[in-house]
């Protein structure tokens, strides 16, 4: 039995011994896995970048029902210019700022919705809201393999916004308006991919993954109440509605 024990004990030590050899032994190759990173300059040092994105939408519903939500009457759009330029101060690394404006108009003539016995109108209610935003931005390219027409690219954002927006329901005997007023500080970042169309001109598509965002709202009701709000939000999630797409000249 002892012989048997020692035995044991012996092909025990040679297996660790063995799995020991080998770990080191991987450990020490090259974890390699076929990208080189270092070899590719996609955008060279004091290039200079400018472009940006430009986006509209517009609906109109004639009673149209949804779900629960029926006769819905309503007009609006959505307008959005964000023009940028970024600078390259290290090879594939960039600084530069983005700026933004937007405008949203609502205009819905009614809509009612109806939930077991509850039943909800809505009529003659009008939105109107434009925002101005400035971001500090840093960009860094990833090149996939060798190629200098395509690559990744990731841009972290530090921004901020201020917004005025309008709202009036003349639903009932008297028209009743609110006015509020915007402020948002937002820290982001937005991965995305890039594809030159030529030597200096190429196209974007980035999306929002990552943010931090705080904004407060002061509120005035018929130039009588007073009001505010402030939330806090913060996102780890990839939202496919925040795809963006671009056009930038690279110079």
């Amino acid at each position: 039995m002892a012989k048997i024990g020692f035995r044991m004990r012996k092909l025990i030590f040679i297996s660790i011994m063995l799995f020991v050899l080998g770990a080191s032994r991987v450990q020490a190759q090259r974890y390699d896995r076929g990208f080189d990173l270092n070899s590719t300059t996609f955008t060279k040092k004091g290039t200079w970048m400018v472009g940006g994105q430009v986006a509209y939408s517009t609906h109109k519903n004639d009673s149209y029902n949804f779900l629960i939500i029926e006769d819905i009457n309503s007009t609006g759009y959505r307008f959005t210019v964000s023009p940028m330029f970024c600078y390259m101060i290290r090879d594939n690394m960039g600084l530069g700022m983005r700026f933004g404006y937007g405008r949203n108009l609502l205009s819905v003539d009614s809509a009612g919705m109806s939930f077991d016995e509850i039943n909800i109108n809505v009529k003659d209610y009008f939105s109107l809201n434009h925002d101005f935003s400035a971001m500090a931005i840093y960009r860094n390219y990833i090149p996939l393999g060798s190629s200098k027409r395509f690559a990744l690219f990731n841009e972290m954002q530090l921004a901020y916004s201020t917004g005025q927006a309008k709202l009036i329901d003349g639903h009932g005997t008297s028209i009743v308006g609110t006015y509020e007023k915007s402020n948002s500080l937002s820290l982001g970042i937005n991965p995305g991919m890039i594809a030159f169309i030529n030597d200096h001109v190429a196209v974007e598509l980035n999306v929002g993954m990552l943010g931090l965002q705080y904004t407060s709202v002061d509120q005035i009701h018929n130039q009588v109440n007073t009001g505010g709000r402030e939330t806090t939000q913060i996102n780890f999630k990839v939202n496919i509605l925040s795809i963006g797409f671009g056009l930038a000249y690279y110079l």
